[in-house]
């Protein structure tokens, strides 16, 4: 039921959402060099590496790296790529991801491929069995503010109590949590 309600969606979405998202994808192009989209090498299920996209918020020199290991990621950020951020709208992309399989709405946010010490904890709790979502139960509840080890606790709690409801509720709060741009670092 969930991978068919994740396929429903998003293909809802991507229709809906076409001519803002290609709005999106011309204010990028016109406001920075370099392409449209940026691929992000992430874990996906069973640690399973696949390439997921965003809308580039980012200058194309930024080192691949968490933002929050940047010293001033704010250096790096295009000229729309604050409110890109703050907005989530740099996110819509994976909606194609969430169509392919890759991703679901709801599940841990996917790691960046370098990040070792998430990925191995994640394993150790059974995380990664899952796939990662767009949005999750770590995000709802301090998103970029967490430390790895709480991060993963919220993962591992939402591995053990996942149900249809349960992304449901999840879904609702991340909407309030982005209109309110909650929880937003860079």
């Amino acid at each position: 039921m969930k991978r068919t309600f994740d396929f429903v969606l998003s293909f809802l979405l991507l229709a809906c959402l076409g001519v803002p998202m290609l709005l999106i994808a011309l204010l990028v192009k016109l406001t920075s060099p370099g392409p449209v989209l940026y691929w992000s090498d992430r874990v996906g299920r069973c640690n399973v590496i696949f390439r997921m996209p965003k809308f580039r918020s980012m200058r194309v020199d930024t080192p691949a790296v968490a933002t929050h290991l940047l010293t001033n990621p704010d250096q790096f950020l295009t000229p729309i790529g604050k409110f890109l951020r703050k907005s989530s709208l740099d996110e819509l992309p994976q909606l194609l991801s969430i169509l392919t399989g890759n991703m679901s709405f709801v599940g841990p946010r996917p790691a960046l491929f370098n990040q070792d010490d998430l990925i191995e904890l994640r394993t150790r709790k059974g995380v990664h069995l899952i796939t990662p979502g767009l949005t999750g139960w770590a995000q709802v509840n301090g998103r970029d503010e967490l430390l790895i080890p709480v991060k993963v606790e919220f993962d591992s709690y939402y591995v053990q109590n996942s149900s249809f409801l349960f992304d449901l509720r999840i879904i609702f709060l991340t909407l309030v949590k982005v209109l309110k741009t909650d929880g937003v670092q860079h």
